[in-house]
């Protein structure tokens, strides 16, 4: 359904997207302006969203927001849960062809990003298309994920993995990290479910996210995620680290059902009878 955006109500929201112009000439900035329009017409948000020229004493961005029409409609007080059913296209498209499937997914992520009440900071457009096709991966892994949930084991395929007590399940010779991925999580592609903590398997999704996006546009990280998993795993807090990005906090949280699909969310196990028990505090 078409929506009527208002700039002027806009003025007072900070959240959404931001992009940064790595120009401020008046010739750059129409081109910069015109890629953006053809990422939203891409995914059928050309109606729904509002795009503002924002200058600053140091620089130039483009801010990108939901419509006041649009965010009331879609994602009410910030509430992205129920995107789909709010959203009809969403919901039909993603009935189709994987392709349209994928459209859909991209289009509700790209939703979400735009309705957040804090401002996701990008470099230039492609780093938000970067961005939004690892949430994608991820979504879509971990939608084939299923493990043996366990606290005190964990096991890998062999063929893939070997296990050394000071480095941890490291890549062996020759193989393809994100095969190596898929077969420790997946059991679709081995007809096993390997023993995880919730939390460890949360970081092979995210990885395998990672690693499928660097493979397409950016080669050598890749290589070096390769590498650095044939050495050494990444894990626990130096994972927390080196890959995730932590937004909203205690003193400054989010809405109760923001969620950007993608997101990893820790919540506290409600069963009095297990919730301090070592290993089953949370998921």
């Amino acid at each position: 359904m078409p929506f009527q955006p208002d700039a002027h109500s806009l003025i007072h929201r900070a959240g959404g997207i931001e992009l940064q112009c790595g120009t401020a000439s008046q010739e750059g900035l129409s081109a910069a302006r015109s890629a953006i329009d053809t990422l939203f017409a891409s995914l059928e948000l050309q109606d729904a969203v509002v795009v503002t020229t924002v200058h600053t004493a140091h620089s130039t961005f483009f801010r990108c927001q939901l419509s006041d029409a649009a965010a009331m409609t879609w994602t009410p007080d910030h509430d992205t849960l129920d995107i789909h059913h709010r959203w009809t296209p969403l919901k039909e498209a993603a009935a189709q062809a994987q392709a349209a499937g994928q459209k859909a997914l991209d289009r509700e992520i790209m939703v979400a990003l735009l309705a957040s009440p804090l401002a996701f900071h990008f470099s230039d457009l492609e780093a938000l298309a970067s961005s939004i096709r690892v949430r994608r991966f991820m979504v879509e892994a971990a939608r084939k994920t299923a493990l043996a949930f366990n606290t005190t084991a964990a096991e890998r395929p062999e063929t893939f993995w070997r296990y050394e007590p000071e480095r941890g399940f490291v890549l062996q010779p020759g193989q393809s990290l994100i095969c190596a991925l898929i077969s420790a999580t997946q059991p679709e592609a081995t007809g096993k479910h390997y023993d995880f903590s919730c939390y460890r398997a949360t970081e092979y999704v995210i990885l395998l996210g990672i690693a499928q996006e660097a493979q397409i546009s950016n080669p050598p990280l890749f290589n070096a995620l390769q590498q650095r998993n044939e050495e050494h795993a990444i894990r626990s807090g130096l994972f927390h680290e080196v890959f995730l990005v932590e937004y909203g906090s205690m003193d400054n949280p989010l809405p109760t059902h923001y969620y950007v699909p993608g997101d990893r969310l820790w919540f506290r196990n409600p069963d009095e009878r297990s919730s301090d028990i070592t290993g089953y505090e949370g998921s």
